[in-house]
Formats: C-alpha cells, sequence, structure tokens
C-alpha cells in the first residue's frame, strides 16, 4: 500500500472517530424524571394464586432498584381482587384512575371486560401495560409475558423427548374458552405433528379449572383409553394437589407448563418429567420497568409484544427452583430476597 493510500485511510479513521464522538456527545442524555414520587397499579387476578404474589413482590423489588437509580420514590399500589372477578378489576382500574395514579399493569381476567377499561385510562393520560394475560384490541402500550402458541411446542416437544419420539399423547387443556390456552394446544399439536412421525395425540381434554376436576378427568380419560403413553398439561391444575397422578404416573408420562410450590415435589419423585415455568416474578418486575421507561423518557418497546421465555424444571434443578418460592412469597427475607435463579 502506498503512502497516498495510507494517508487516505488514516485520515479516514480519524474522520470516522470524530464522526462518532460527535454522535455520541450530542445524543439525548438519559430523561430526568419530572416527579419526585410515582405510583403504578398493580392488578393481577386474584390475591388466591401464588404466582401472583410472585409478581407482586417483583414489582415492589423493580420499585426499589429503579427509584434508586432514578433518585425517585416508586409506590406499587397493590389492587387486585381475591379470586378471578374481571368487573372487579375494571371497578380497581376506576377507582385508580380515580386517585391520580401515574401508571396502570393489569393482568386481564376477561380482555372484554378490561378494554374499556383500559382505554378509558390511557384517554386520561394514564399508559397502561398488560401482563400474563393481554387485552390485544385495547390501548395498552405494551404486553408481558408467555408467548403461549411457543409455549405449547416447547411442551410438545418435551413430550416427544421423554417418550423417546413414540406413543399416544393426551392433551389436558383446562378451559376451552381461554385464548391462552387455546394457543398452547395449538402450540402442542403444531410441534408434534409435525416433527414427531411416531407419536399420536389422542384428543385434548376440557375440564374445570380446580385440582379436583383434572384429576377426574385425567383418570376417567386413563382408565377408558389405556393406550395413552403421556400426558401434555397446557397448566398444571391437578399438580396442586397431593397424589394427584397415582392412577397415572404408573401409565404415562407427564409434563406440565407451571411450578409452583406443590408442583415441584411430582418432579422431585418423579411421577412428572418437566416442569416449564413461567417468568412469574418478571410479570410484576418487568411491568414497572416498562412502565417508569414510558412515565420518564416517553419509551415504548417497537414490538408491543414482550415475550417471557420458560425455566425448565426437572429434578437436576427442582430444590433449587424451589428457593425462588420463598423469596418471592415472603420467606426469605436477606438482602438478595426476589432474585432468584433463573
Amino acid at each position: 500500500m502506498g503512502i497516498g493510500c495510507k494517508a487516505l485511510f488514516t485520515g479516514l479513521a480519524v474522520l470516522g472517530m470524530a464522526a462518532a464522538s460527535w454522535a455520541f456527545a450530542t445524543s439525548a442524555a438519559p430523561a430526568t424524571p419530572k416527579k419526585k414520587t410515582y405510583r403504578i397499579g398493580l392488578i393481577a387476578k386474584s390475591t388466591s394464586n401464588p404466582v401472583f404474589i410472585a409478581a407482586r413482590t417483583g414489582a415492589e423489588d423493580a420499585a426499589k432498584e429503579l427509584g434508586a437509580k432514578m433518585g425517585v420514590k416508586i409506590e406499587v399500589d397493590w389492587r387486585t381482587p381475591t379470586d378471578e372477578d374481571a368487573q372487579k378489576q375494571a371497578d380497581f382500574m376506576e377507582q385508580l384512575v380515580a386517585t391520580g395514579i401515574d401508571a396502570i399493569a393489569v393482568s386481564c381476567t376477561d380482555a372484554k371486560i378490561l378494554t374499556g377499561s383500559i382505554d378509558s385510562a390511557v384517554d386520561k393520560g394514564i399508559p397502561v401495560v398488560t401482563f400474563d394475560s393481554d387485552a390485544p384490541k385495547s390501548k395498552r402500550f405494551a404486553y408481558y409475558g408467555t408467548d403461549d402458541f411457543a409455549c405449547g411446542q416447547q411442551l410438545g416437544r418435551e413430550m416427544a423427548r421423554v417418550l423417546n419420539g413414540k406413543g399416544v399423547v393426551a392433551i389436558l387443556a383446562g378451559n376451552q374458552t381461554a385464548p391462552n390456552l387455546q394457543g398452547r394446544v395449538r402450540g402442542v399439536r403444531d410441534a408434534i405433528e409435525k416433527e414427531f412421525k411416531g407419536i399420536t395425540i389422542k384428543d385434548v381434554y376440557y375440564h374445570k379449572e380446580t385440582a379436583q376436576d383434572a384429576v377426574a378427568k385425567m383418570e376417567q380419560v386413563q382408565a377408558a383409553n389405556p393406550e395413552i403413553t403421556g400426558w401434555a398439561l397446557v397448566g398444571g391444575w391437578p399438580l396442586n394437589t397431593k397424589n394427584a397422578l397415582n392412577k397415572i404416573s404408573t401409565s404415562a408420562k407427564v409434563v406440565s407448563v407451571d411450578a409452583l410450590p406443590p408442583m415441584l415435589d411430582y418432579v422431585k419423585n418423579g411421577q412428572v418429567d418437566v416442569l416449564l415455568a413461567q417468568k412469574v416474578y418478571e410479570w410484576g418486575f418487568e411491568s414497572v420497568k416498562l412502565s417508569m421507561n414510558k412515565l420518564v423518557s416517553n419509551e415504548a418497546p417497537k414490538d408491543p409484544i414482550v415475550k417471557a421465555d420458560l425455566v425448565v424444571v426437572t429434578k437436576s434443578n427442582a430444590d433449587e427452583y424451589a428457593k425462588n418460592w420463598d423469596k418471592w412469597l415472603g420467606k426469605d427475607t436477606g438482602k438478595d430476597a426476589g432474585k432468584g435463579k433463573k
């Protein structure tokens, strides 16, 4: 390379560095909070479900962490019905709006009922984010939660893995009208039917979403169809009670979505091969983070659907994962409470 060329490249390099430095120097500085205190309403589906207690812990941890970084106080206003009740959620939203809340995060029990309340809040200048269960036709600016179709696909692949690619699978699916569960069912079907020709899907079985009804459905179906060698549970309803699989696990392998404390015992004793844990703590943490970004910097994710991955729980890591619940449910008061291993 000649001297002239070297000089040219050197000059271009210098210009490039100067341009980069200029761009960095002139880029917008982080937005400064306009208030000293921010209040974020958190409306989960029910206080009786531990996944939402975990979400509350995540939200409160985020409030402390982000508040310290931003130099502000962030308060989480928890407004959640004891049991699932979409109308009570809508009433809580109206109450929060009336108190001058800054933002709201809600897990929608019924999107049809809550869409109007979400839109009304947004029209009044209050940003709304949904988590766990979306209201996709509303004016919410973002949703954080499980990609249900992808979740079903992963569940189907785990089922195929533990069956070594051969067998007859039944899908336990809860409420037939729940769109998130239907998405998971479609995902299970898609993965198995396209990728595993040695596996047949017997059928999809619906039931009331209680542990007792789920157990009864599984036992009834298994007795009538002894050829079933695998159960794919798109929700872990039967695993919330003891001895649920005593009439199942001797004949069939079981994999399930969710990893609540009672469910972990089934993995430890070998009656369930795999649990796919949802990011329940992050439901709250990320909702507060998204809300504060919107409030302070008017930033929203480019894709309003923020997908949370799943944590694979097996016998090898069940004890370690269980420690998260001690933190999320307030049994662990150590300095790292809430910061469970993912």
